[in-house]
């Protein structure tokens, strides 16, 4: 790459934002999945 800067150091990036997305996504994803098995269990037994 012609501009690519020099001055880049690898691993020196702070990654702590990043690693709070991911636990937040996953917390959502994991806790969502087990209300929508949950409200369909709740459906099954109500509805039939």
């Amino acid at each position: 790459m012609a501009n690519a800067p020099h001055t880049y150091q690898k691993g020196k990036m702070d990654l702590s934002e990043h690693n709070a997305t991911y636990a937040l996504f996953w917390g959502l994803t994991k806790w969502g999945i087990i209300l929508i098995a949950l409200l369909l269990i709740l459906m099954a037994y109500f509805l039939t």
